[in-house]
């Protein structure tokens, strides 16, 4: 019997919350993030069309059991329709269907926004990933047929009129998943009788994730340079955001150690006191601040659903790193001594490595087993172990 295959990349896990140019694809722009921060796995929460640019959440490690939360929450785009023109693709990449000479007064369009604010039918545009008996719309429409699409129901929560020009005329929407915004410029062009297709569209907004949090694709690719792999990759984790972000619409629960052991073996919770939570489908528990689980709040206690692995204070990664460089530039590739090797804080508490016993089987301590080993270190306390022997311990407070 084979052995199971040991996934390539870092176990690391966050949120990018990515400015994705125009002319990059959904699908080419995660595999981009995943080549770049070395991770395990990666997916995006929400499709933005090549010719569209801004928010793209993408998700690294076990953030990606979250997507599904971010995909649900609500999203803004600010978007250009260009009157006289109907295309195939309702944007600028397709052929043109329909022309009109016909321009609409500003008021016009402004008296025709509340027909499509709130909850209103939609049908999705001719080349979109809408699956129709088994097959992608796209994929039928590329084949050169009409695609009978049927309507579904979306909601519209806020419809504004940005600027009127001759031509164009320029629109922010906050809308629920699966709104098309092809799709408004489609029907504003029809029911105006000048018919339109998008020429600009840009996401600023995914809940929970703001525009001030979304990082250029340009500043990512220019740490490519930096030669140094520790270096190049601490550097761009500086710009994850922490997975539990994706669940701040969610009711939140904080336990103890003796809790999270329960939990981390799929085992409920009892929660006692006038200040347990009230019943509810789904919740998301934190141990010591990092995402421990998310599960259901019923009769008096929490059930886990989807557990995650503790993730490690940044500053415990970057002492493994610390050592890590250090045995890789050891001439003997054995540990240094006790005396040389210390961790030194601002307020210079140390954490010496404690005695290195030699025993009779000698092994030497590699780079690995260090960042293996905190990778997966309590987040609370920081505990230096070699094959040598067992070294003191101390709190997470006085490391650098």
């Amino acid at each position: 019997m084979s052995k199971p295959r040991k996934p390539k990349g870092r176990p690391i896990s966050g949120w990018l919350i990515l400015d994705k140019p125009v002319d990059f694809g959904s699908t080419e722009a995660v595999s981009k993030i995943k080549w770049l921060f070395k991770a395990q796995k990666a997916g995006h929460a929400g499709t933005l069309d090549p010719l569209a640019s801004g928010m793209l959440p993408i998700a690294l490690g076990d953030a990606t059991k979250t997507v599904p939360y971010v995909m649900d929450g609500r999203k803004i785009y600010e978007f250009t329709v260009t009157w006289g023109e109907e295309r195939s693709t309702d944007d600028l990449e397709g052929e043109v269907t329909q022309s009109s000479d016909t321009r609409p007064a500003e008021q016009v369009i402004r008296d025709l926004l509340p027909k499509y604010t709130g909850v209103i039918q939609q049908i999705p545009p001719q080349f979109s990933a809408i699956k129709i008996a088994g097959e992608r719309a796209y994929d039928l429409a590329r084949e050169g047929g009409i695609v009978e699409i049927p309507s579904r129901e979306v909601e519209i929560h806020r419809l504004t009129l940005l600027k009127a020009e001759t031509d164009r005329a320029h629109f922010e929407v906050e809308c629920g998943k699966g709104t098309y915004v092809r799709s408004l410029a489609r029907d504003f062009g029809r029911e105006l009788g000048c018919y339109g297709h998008v020429s600009d569209l840009r996401r600023t907004y995914v809940a929970p994730f703001g525009e001030d949090q979304m990082v250029p694709l340009a500043k990512l690719v220019e740490l490519e340079t930096v030669e140094d792999q520790d270096e190049r990759l601490a550097a761009l984790d500086a710009f994850l955001i922490d997975t539990a972000e994706a669940l701040s619409t969610l009711p939140h629960l904080a336990v103890s150690d003796d809790q999270a052991r329960r939990i981390r073996s799929g085992n409920p919770i009892i929660l006692r006191g006038r200040d347990a939570p009230l019943p509810c489908p789904e919740a998301y528990a934190t141990v010591s601040g990092a995402l421990l689980a998310i599960g259901a709040i019923e009769e008096g206690e929490f059930r886990p659903r989807r557990v995650f692995r503790l993730t490690v204070d940044r500053r415990i990664a970057r002492l493994g790193r610390t050592y890590a460089c250090r045995f890789r530039n050891s001439s003997t590739g054995r540990p240094p001594t006790p005396q040389s090797s210390r961790a030194t804080s601002s307020n210079t508490t140390q954490v010496p490595l404690g005695s290195l016993s030699r025993t009779r089987t000698r092994r030497s301590v590699t780079p690995f087993m260090i960042s293996a080993f905190c990778s997966r270190v309590a987040p609370s306390r920081v505990i230096l172990m070699f094959t040598y022997g067992i070294t003191s311990s101390h709190p997470m407070t006085a490391l650098p």
